[in-house]
């Protein structure tokens, strides 16, 4: 692995860059959580001010409020060992045969972590 001063095809890699973007999204992220935490909450059994198709509206949409809130935690740990790769030295090269990860393909997804001829 290199340090973070690397060159990659003849291009310093600019992990500050990247460690932006992650950050970035980290906050968009953990924003959207904190907004649709009352989306969790159980659906309340009250036949009289529901219907049952409402009652059951309600609690598919709690369904797809969890599943994407699971969605987004998931995502957040692939953005914190992005994080803790960058902090190791580690960032920016494949997984899987060690070679640099080429910028725009990081640009695209700053957590990504093999490179395009790895993923094919």
């Amino acid at each position: 692995m290199g340090d973070q001063n690397d060159w990659q095809n003849g291009v310093r890699m600019d992990v500050t860059a990247y460690k932006k973007l992650i950050l970035a999204e980290i906050a968009e992220l953990e924003g959207l959580s904190k907004s649709s935490k009352s989306g969790w909450d159980p659906v309340i059994l009250d036949q009289q001010s529901v219907g049952r198709l409402s009652r059951m509206d309600a609690m598919q949409q709690q369904s797809m409020d969890l599943a994407r809130e699971q969605r987004r935690q998931q995502r957040l740990g692939i953005l914190a060992a992005a994080l803790q790769r960058i902090e190791a030295d580690d960032y920016g090269y494949c997984l899987r045969c060690d070679e640099p990860i080429k910028p725009a393909r990081l640009t695209i997804d700053p957590a990504v972590t093999i490179c395009v001829s790895c993923a094919d």
